[in-house]
């Protein structure tokens, strides 16, 4: 409840948050996210608190004591993609480039607020145009409901319900986000 009403959907506009919310994404796929929500802080500790330039770096060794660690879901994949990430997020930035203006750029026009669960989408055009860019950019395990998934959490869509106690207070962050982002 506490993750739901202060931190999903609440507008995340730096290149480090978007990298946590993107590995975090990515790991929860397939798996409950309270799963994550619970290792979440082992996360932090094994990727270097999202650091995307210290994660860049890691190499086999690394990979070999992730795997080894229980304090977060120890998928291959997953971590290899975390890796592979974090570098192309690394790239863009040593190219002037932010992760965080190009998931912003992807933010959908104002639609009405969902009345129930059943009007959720969980992929949707923007989505799948973000992912490709991503894909494009040397990102992994990053496909459109991924995506979708991290636009959610991070504020570029607000998926709260119409009846939701937080919704108008995270619309007006969103609105004010979009107004900052380059």
């Amino acid at each position: 409840m506490r993750y739901h009403d202060d931190e999903w959907g609440r507008p995340v506009a730096d290149d480090r948050g978007l990298y946590e919310r993107i590995t975090l994404e990515a790991f929860q796929s397939g798996l409950s996210w309270l799963t994550i929500l619970r290792k979440r802080e082992g996360f932090r500790a094994a990727f270097a608190g999202f650091d995307f330039d210290a994660v860049a770096r890691f190499g086999d060794a690394d990979v070999e004591r992730l795997m080894g660690d229980a304090s977060i879901v120890r998928n291959r994949a997953k971590i290899e993609a975390a890796i592979a990430n974090a570098k192309a997020t690394a790239e863009m930035a040593a190219a002037g480039e932010s992760l965080a203006a190009l998931v912003w750029a992807h933010a959908p026009g104002d639609g009405a607020a969902p009345r129930s669960m059943d009007d959720l989408a969980s992929i949707t055009d923007e989505s799948k145009a973000l992912a490709k860019e991503l894909k494009r950019r040397g990102f992994r395990f990053v496909g459109p409901t991924t995506a979708y998934a991290a636009m959610e959490a991070c504020g570029i869509v607000n998926d709260h319900l119409a009846d939701c106690v937080v919704r108008d207070e995270v619309e007006r962050e969103r609105q004010a986000a979009l107004t900052t982002m380059p």
